[in-house]
């Protein structure tokens, strides 16, 4: 079984480490940030490296997992890897909104599937809208005429009919994003800056508060922690910035 997760009433619900480092270092920073931090992102570099072997262990220091492999495959496949994920106990499981409607229904059925099997809750599953790396030229690149918060907005409505837990989204569109899908989705952001920080290879970028403040659940936040001269301190100063209600234990957002 999963360690609980976090209680209810802790800001450091909000706030995601992405653990885009070498496992060894990625488990002991996670430790020393964890009294700021309740959730550790498990992304692709980690899992292809050590598969569930890089879940486990940020479990068992008490992390509710985001485990962000982006699925994107026909509606079979992803239901069957949804399926793995949620067996693992992770609290999160991120698939993109562009697969369309009957692959996220299957995600959301896979991964309830697999989660009820193992004795585990069912994570939410998080269909990823317009990957914050992309703005508007860039979708033009690859065939999408709408601006990026528009194509955020489209993509947005298909996931939530499809009956997804949340959504992935830039900061830049997250307020347009929580009108038009109401309270009840979980919204989550990645592209998180603190002020004065480098953009990076983000192109949609926002403060941790500005995101807050436009509607934002859960904040991803990886070189501003990890690269920075005191880690500790700056996840400490970005949860500082955070305010609102938490996210539950179960991963839905409180009213």
């Amino acid at each position: 079984m999963t360690n609980p997760p976090s209680p209810p009433g802790e800001r450091r619900d909000r706030l995601a480490l992405a653990a885009d480092l070498p496992l060894p270092d990625a488990l002991a920073l996670y430790e020393k940030v964890a009294p700021h931090v309740g959730v550790a992102k498990v992304g692709l570099s980690l899992f292809v490296e050590h598969g569930p072997k890089a879940v486990e262990p940020f479990l068992a220091k008490g992390a509710r997992v985001f485990l962000d492999l982006k699925l994107h495959d026909i509606p079979n496949t992803v239901e069957l890897a949804a399926a793995r994920a949620g067996a693992l106990g992770v609290s999160f499981l991120t698939v993109h909104a562009s697969g369309g409607r009957a692959m996220l229904e299957g995600a959301v059925r896979g991964a309830r599937e697999g989660a009820a099997k193992a004795g585990h809750a069912a994570p939410v599953i998080l269909a990823v809208t317009v990957l914050t790396s992309m703005d508007d030229a860039a979708l033009a690149e690859v065939g999408v005429p709408a601006k990026a918060d528009a194509q955020a907005e489209r993509l947005a409505a298909l996931a939530k009919a499809a009956g997804v837990g949340g959504l992935v989204c830039s900061a830049k569109e997250v307020a347009r994003v929580r009108a038009a899908v109401g309270p009840d989705l979980v919204l989550c952001t990645p592209g998180i800056r603190p002020a004065g920080a480098a953009a990076g290879d983000q192109a949609r970028v926002e403060t941790p508060g500005a995101a807050i403040r436009a509607g934002a659940d859960l904040l991803v936040v990886g070189r501003p922690i990890y690269a920075a001269e005191d880690p500790v301190a700056a996840a400490q100063a970005i949860l500082g910035e955070l305010g609102g209600e938490p996210l539950s234990p179960d991963g839905a957002r409180e009213n």
